[in-house]
């Protein structure tokens, strides 16, 4: 299953490294190769990411990973989404540190 998070983490590496493979994304992510090939294709179904082979390169089996301006407006909701979320923990974080700081404290 493609998780939102790994929808956003993978459409982040490949818009920073569009020539990135698919061993070295899950090497990234920590994910495995099997994941990340399963995510590439389910987001190139989506429509959220193309692939072109590289010219003149010997080994064709070699893409770049491109986002579409579909993929490039779903990352940013992803990852306005994902701010939004990681500040709620953040908070939730802080409370929970105040709250064991006064324990100490009695």
């Amino acid at each position: 299953m493609l998780t939102e998070e790994d929808r956003y983490k993978i459409l982040k590496e490949v818009q920073k490294n569009p020539d990135i493979s698919q061993r070295e994304l899950a090497r990234r992510l920590g994910i495995s190769l099997g994941k990340a090939n399963f995510c590439l294709k389910a987001l190139i179904e989506k429509g959220l990411i193309k692939t072109e082979n590289f010219k003149n390169n010997t080994n064709k089996v070699k893409y770049l990973y491109l986002l579409t301006p579909q993929g490039i407006q779903d990352r940013l909701l992803l990852t306005q989404r994902f701010l939004k979320r990681k500040r709620k923990e953040y908070d939730e974080l802080e409370k929970e540190i105040e709250q064991l700081r006064e324990e100490v404290k009695l």
